[in-house]
Order: structure tokens, then C-alpha cells, then sequence
């Protein structure tokens, strides 16, 4: 069955407006292109942290056949996210075809690997593999995800992981590198954020904390942003909203700061002037996929 085909049965079990299908159905392309590059074997029991509301989570279920399993963990409360939130659409994955293969845990994922019992040897850990796919901006620190990556040392044989590069492959990816960095100017500066962007962090420095947390590089690949992925245009359009500007003004006290952050918006702005349809021409940057043994 060909990844297209694949795609579209998938995304069909995660729940969403049929209106724009579309959507779902690139984002489930994107993840089944990150899959091939994990080549994740069939029976496998697989820790995803991050899933969010699944988008990953039913391509992974999907991967490991049905005598594989997948524990999906998040700490986001289960009324986080919009249009539909993490419970509503957890639920609905539940209730489909690949609800059997998929435990969900609601809980922050060094306190899920903490109550984990140590493995007695390495072939007694508690899953084959363990996944992070789009989600290690969400982590408040570098240090936090260096905790995370030595808790998981224990655990779990592989780690796999997806982020955004900073890399932009094709000019029109360019507007969303720079949103990322402004968003994370602003966050970084916040004692505490929400955002979906609180940490951005490049290939080689999350190399640089796996190394550090005992794994080795086993491969790597930096993929151009599939068609029909939108999410260059959502940072973008959040980055040159007003809503944004005033946010700056309220939160960030220094002036020189400030002036930063709204210096990195601008460029934002005037890089969309070489973009054939201006926002929405704005392309996806390319992400980073990896796999450390």
C-alpha cells in the first residue's frame, strides 16, 4: 500500500472537520515520511512523549501491527487545544481501530519514566523504542530535555526524534525559521510560558545534550517541509499578529530587549516580500529526524 494510501486511512481515525481533511491528511503524510527514517519494526512496544492529540500516535500504532503497543504520554491538562482538545480527541483515536494498541498517560513524562522499575538488564527494558516528534520545543529548558534523555537511557533500547531544523531548504521556508526564533525571543524572557515554542534548540545542540545523556548517533537527515503542511503559516501569521506586539510591550520591560524581538518580527515581516502570495505562500522549514541507539 503506498504512503498516500496509507495516510489517508489514518488520518481518517484522528479526530477532524472532514471540511478540511486536507490538513490532517498532510500531517499524517509528514509523520509516516519521519517513520521511514526510524524504520520502527512491527511487535514493537513503543514510548511516544509529546503525542498531544495523536497525530503521531496513530501512525506509530499503525507501525507496530497489532501485537505492538504504543504509550502515548503528555502532561498537557485534557482541555488543552483548539478546535478540539487533547481529551475529545484522544477519546475518538480510542474508540477507532487502533484504540486497542494505545495506552494514554496525562502525566509530565519525567514523573511517567520515574515510576518506571528499573530494568534489570538492557534487554528487560520497558520499551524498544522511544519517540519525540515535534514536541521538544514544548520543554521549558535544555535541561529539562537532558534530564529527559537520561531518564529514558533507562528505559528504552532507541531514541527517535523529529524537530524543526532552523533550515530552510526552500526560500519560502524562510518566514517560519525567523517566527520560531521571535516567538522564542519573546518566551524566553517569560517565567513561565504556555506557548508552543518555549525552547528552540537546532540539530546540533540536541545532538550535542543525546551525547551527553549516554546515546550515540546511529543516523540523521534533515527533510524538506512536505506539501500541505501549514505550520510555517500558523507561526508566521501568530508572529506578525498585533496581539503579539502588544504582548512584547506588556512583558518585555527592557527596551533594548524589546527592540530585539520586534527587530527579528520585522525581518519576519519583510521576508515574505520575496514569497510569491505573501503568508500564504510560506512553506514549512525542513526538520531534523534522527535515530540514537
Amino acid at each position: 500500500m503506498s504512503t498516500q494510501l496509507d495516510a489517508a486511512v489514518i488520518a481518517r481515525v484522528s479526530l477532524h472537520d472532514p471540511t478540511y481533511f486536507s490538513i490532517q491528511h498532510s500531517q499524517t503524510v509528514h509523520r509516516l515520511v519521519l517513520l521511514q527514517h526510524w524504520n520502527i519494526p512491527v511487535d514493537s512496544k513503543v514510548l511516544e512523549l509529546g503525542c498531544g492529540q495523536g497525530d503521531c500516535t496513530t501512525v506509530l500504532a499503525s507501525a507496530v501491527g497489532e501485537q505492538g503497543r504504543v504509550v502515548a504520554v503528555d502532561p498537557a491538562e485534557l482541555d488543552y487545544g483548539a478546535p478540539y482538545t487533547l481529551g475529545q480527541a484522544q477519546s475518538h483515536i480510542s474508540q477507532g481501530p487502533l484504540g486497542s494498541r494505545i495506552t494514554w498517560v496525562q502525566q509530565p513524562p519525567l514523573d511517567y519514566l520515574s515510576s518506571l522499575p528499573s530494568p534489570s538488564s538492557s534487554e528487560s527494558k520497558a520499551f524498544d523504542a522511544t519517540v519525540l516528534a515535534h514536541c521538544l520545543w514544548y520543554f521549558a529548558s535544555p535541561e529539562l530535555i537532558l534530564s529527559t534523555f537520561r531518564a529514558l537511557k533507562q528505559h528504552s533500547k532507541r531514541l527517535l526524534l523529529a524537530e524543526w531544523s532552523l533550515v530552510a531548504t526552500h526560500p519560502s521556508a524562510q518566514p517560519h525559521v525567523l517566527a520560531a526564533l521571535t516567538h522564542v525571543a519573546l518566551e524566553c524572557r517569560k517565567p513561565n510560558s504556555d506557548s508552543n515554542i518555549r525552547t528552540v534548540m537546532g540539530s546540533k545542540r540536541l545532538t550535542e545534550l543525546a551525547l551527553a545523556a549516554g546515546w550515540q548517533l546511529e543516523s540523521e537527515a534533515h527533510v524538506p517541509g512536505g506539501e500541505g503542511l501549514l505550520d510555517g503559516q500558523w507561526e508566521v501569521s501568530a508572529c506578525l499578529s498585533s496581539s503579539f506586539e502588544q504582548e512584547v510591550e506588556e512583558q518585555v520591560s527592557d527596551e533594548r530587549e524589546r527592540a530585539v524581538i520586534l527587530a527579528s518580527r520585522d525581518a519576519c515581516e519583510a521576508s515574505l516580500e520575496c514569497i510569491q502570495g505573501g503568508r500564504k505562500g510560506v512553506k514549512a522549514m525542513d526538520v531534523w529526524v534522527a535515530s540514537f541507539i
